[in-house]
This record gives C-alpha cells, sequence and structure tokens, in this order.
C-alpha cells in the first residue's frame, strides 16, 4: 500500500461533540453474499434500508468537524461493541502521555511469547526483542496488532487507565474493560468495550482534530489513520474523491464489522468524521465491508449538503 501521510502537512483543526446511551445484541454468523446481496447494499437510499440489507443493527454519526454539529446518521446513540477500533483512542492515549511527559514514544518495550494474542503480524515478529511505543502504536494502528495493542494498555494504566483519558476528554459513554482479545467476546445488554456512534465521533474529533493533543502529536495520529491497511474496503472505499481518509477498523470475524474515519478535503471545506458500527449481520465479509462503504457514500452526501 502507498505512504498516504504526506498529504496531511497542510491539514487543519477544529471542534467536536459527543454523546449517550443504551442496548447491545449478540452477533450472528454471517451467511448471505453474493451479487444480489451487494446489490441491495449498494442501492440502499438511507441508512434504514442499508441496515435491512445488512440484516444486522446498524449505527452512524456523521460530524462537521468545522462546526461541531452532527450532521445525520442512525441509532447513533445506542452502545455497540467497539472491537479493534479502540486502538484509535488507545494511540490517541499513549501520545496525550507523552505530551505531558509520562513516557516517549522512543521508549522500548520488551515483547514476550506470553505477549503474542491472536492476530499479532508484527509484534509476533519480535518476540525475544524490544520494540519502541512509536512503533507498537503504528502496528495496532495500521495492521490492527492484539499484541501491540495489549503492550501499550499495560503502559497506560491499562484498561481503566484508557477509560479515565477518555472521560478526561469529555466522553462520558466509551469505556474500555478487556484486553485483547477477549473484548471481542459480547452478550446483549453487556455493556463492556462499546460505544455509541456519535461518542465515538466526537472523541475522535477531539483527539484528530481539536486540541487535546500537541499539533505534533494530532499530526502522528493523523498519519497513523492515513496509513491504515485494513480499511480500503469501507469507509474509505465509500466516500470516493475529493477527500484524503484515515480511518480505524474493528470486527470480530463474524457478523461484526466497524469503521470509524476523518476524511480531510483536497479543495476547499473543512474535515468531517464518520463512525459506522455494524452488529449481528446476516451477510458474509464482503457484504459487510460492502455495507460500510455505502455508509461511507451516504455519509459523503450528508456533508456535500451541509
Amino acid at each position: 500500500m502507498p505512504d498516504r501521510r504526506r498529504f496531511l502537512q497542510s491539514a487543519g483543526l477544529a471542534a467536536a461533540s459527543m454523546l449517550v446511551v443504551p442496548a447491545i445484541t449478540r452477533a450472528a454468523v454471517p451467511a448471505a453474499g453474493g451479487d444480489a446481496v451487494r446489490a441491495r447494499i449498494a442501492a440502499a437510499a438511507d441508512f434504514a434500508t442499508l441496515e435491512a440489507a445488512a440484516q444486522g443493527r446498524l449505527g452512524v454519526a456523521v460530524l462537521d468537524a468545522g462546526s461541531g454539529r452532527h450532521l445525520g446518521g442512525h441509532r447513533p446513540e445506542e452502545r455497540f461493541p467497539m472491537c479493534s477500533t479502540f486502538k484509535a483512542m488507545l494511540s490517541a492515549a499513549v501520545l496525550a502521555q507523552a505530551d505531558r511527559g509520562a513516557l516517549s514514544l522512543d521508549e522500548r518495550l520488551p515483547v514476550g511469547e506470553a505477549d503474542i494474542v491472536s492476530h499479532s503480524p508484527v509484534t509476533r515478529r519480535h518476540v525475544g526483542k524490544d520494540v519502541t511505543v512509536r512503533d507498537l502504536c503504528r502496528a495496532t494502528m495500521t495492521t490492527s496488532d492484539n499484541g501491540a495493542a495489549n503492550l501499550l494498555l499495560g503502559r497506560i494504566g491499562g484498561t481503566a487507565g484508557l477509560t479515565a483519558f477518555l472521560r478526561g476528554i469529555g466522553d462520558r459513554v466509551t469505556r474500555s474493560d478487556r484486553m485483547e482479545p477477549e473484548m471481542n467476546a459480547f452478550a446483549p445488554g453487556d455493556p463492556r468495550d462499546t460505544t455509541s456512534p456519535r461518542a465515538m465521533a466526537g472523541s475522535l474529533a477531539r483527539c484528530v482534530l481539536g486540541d487535546v493533543l500537541s499539533p505534533a502529536s494530532r499530526m502522528q495520529l493523523a498519519d497513523w489513520l492515513v496509513d491504515n491497511g485494513t480499511g480500503d474496503d469501507c469507509l474509505r472505499a465509500g466516500i470516493g474523491p475529493g477527500w484524503r481518509v484515515g480511518d480505524k477498523t474493528g470486527g470480530d470475524g463474524a457478523g461484526t464489522r466497524n469503521d470509524i474515519a476523518v476524511a480531510w478535503p483536497l479543495g476547499q471545506g473543512s474535515p468531517w468524521v464518520v463512525t459506522a458500527y455494524l452488529q449481528g449481520a446476516k451477510v458474509d465479509s464482503p457484504s459487510r465491508d460492502a455495507v460500510l462503504a455505502r455508509a461511507g457514500a451516504l455519509a459523503a452526501q450528508l456533508v456535500a449538503g451541509r
């Protein structure tokens, strides 16, 4: 994948928002797929129709970062499992600690065999070695490395430390409770490791475009989002030309597929944020990605009308 960073040297800053509350249902085993299913997804004219095509529960929030105004969405205040989208907030928390001198991005952490969990493509290659905090952040942001995420969580005070960071930036909804990969197991009514689309949109905007982090740390977080290698078929695919997109995906390998993104204008305009959470979808993996791509396209339509 080509390096996407250079664009961000001229990216602007903006303000943001947040919000609140309820429910959750169990992820389902995916079933349907193929051209007919994806045609229904591509034809969805609004988020409710898209949700029906996905045969699951879809949450979306679209935030105009220039004004801090929420432009629309679907189930924006319901709770959804974060899965790996939490890694964007984890990396922001690490950068915030670096800003205040509590740690250094050049600090090296040892990687042991016990640190290797499912989906640890980068850390697996470094067992018995030391890896910098900076490289662990990059690994968890661009490859979604779970071992790297756990090492970083350990460095900032665990899941309680991450939740405290979120509360400190005004997010009263998002919560981190378990390490990888246990955090991807969820049941109806279980609030652990959940967020709402609206809360995550506000937190992402505050960290990437607001004043939570220093300018250098905001740039670093944006670089990692833009360089992500797991989201090309998701929100990025639907947002389309005219925007440079950085994102962080998540999923449980079954019916849950998520993506959160920041879009910067290549020309005139202000950046915006979209968060999309799909749970319990009864469609196959390519179709779940197609749902997120269509959500990105619908979000871009809302932005065009702002």
